[in-house]
This record gives C-alpha cells, sequence and structure tokens, in this order.
C-alpha cells in the first residue's frame, strides 16, 4: 500500500483525483504502478490508477490475463475497474478507503456478491491503511472545493 499510495501523490501533485494503483506478481513483484490520469493531456475517463496498471502489466507480460496476480489500490473499485479487474482475472484485490459513492466492491453494485459476475477475485482486503487513504481523498476535494476557481 505504500507503493501505492506514493502514486495517488503523484496523481494530486497533477491535480488529478489521488488514486494510486500497484499490479505485483504471485512473488510480490512489481509488475505496474499507475495514477489516476483522467484530467490530464489525454483527457480520458477510462484514465483510472486500476486500468492503467492493469493494462500496463498485461502489456509487460505479453498476455491478455494476470491470472495469480494482485492489484493494491488506494480506493475501493468503482464498477468500471471491479468488471474489468474480473477481465484481467485478477486473484487478489487489496484496497485502502471504502467510497461509499462510487465504490462497486462493498458498497453500490457490490460487483463480485452478483451471482452472473465473471470473475471474482479469490481474495479481496478492504481498508488497509484507510485512514491514510482516506485523509488523501478528503484533503484533496476539500482543496478543490475551497479553491476560488471550483463550482
Amino acid at each position: 500500500m505504500e507503493e501505492a499510495l506514493r502514486w495517488a501523490g503523484k496523481a494530486r501533485a497533477q491535480g488529478e483525483v489521488p488514486v494510486g494503483a500497484v499490479l505485483s506478481d504471485t512473488r510480490g513483484r512489481i509488475l505496474a504502478a499507475a495514477h489516476n490520469q483522467v484530467e490530464g493531456p489525454g483527457q480520458c475517463a477510462a484514465g483510472h490508477a486500476e486500468m492503467l496498471a492493469m493494462a500496463e502489466g498485461a502489456r509487460r507480460l505479453g498476455q491478455s490475463r494476470l491470472v495469480g496476480c494482485t492489484l493494491t489500490v488506494t480506493l475501493e473499485p468503482c464498477a468500471m475497474c471491479a468488471a474489468a479487474i474480473g477481465h484481467f482475472r485478477i486473484q487478489k484485490l487489496v484496497f485502502g478507503a471504502y467510497d461509499s459513492k462510487g465504490g462497486a466492491v462493498t458498497h453500490g453494485p457490490r460487483l463480485y456478491a452478483r451471482g452472473g459476475s465473471l470473475h471474482r477475485p479469490g481474495e479481496i482486503i478492504g481498508g488497509v491503511q484507510e485512514r491514510r487513504c482516506g485523509a488523501l481523498m478528503r484533503d484533496f476535494f476539500q482543496q478543490v472545493r475551497s479553491s476560488p476557481t471550483s463550482g
């Protein structure tokens, strides 16, 4: 989670929502890491940290599936990312802060609890360094709301 938090800090420094993700292999070696890149030069709504890390990991491995891999992310994945986690066949999902508004693992659609879920990670661990991950998000949005250019 420390590495994911470091990447979340990079996102914040670029004015992005501070979410970081790290993909590691079965031995715990980092294959890829990323941060949100939604608002930057690419302006892509799919530029979530999880999506970018998984795509890079698959590219590096030269395969479409990430069987046996662990994805660590600072925020509970949204529906788009949770579905992609299934498509990539992630074995273990670890996340920091719970997201009652946009999360789709333990909140909202609870994607993996549904009967027709394509693939469910073998292990899901939420709330890892939850306070730090949550504080990063809260501080970011408080700053955005108090900015003279917001709203």
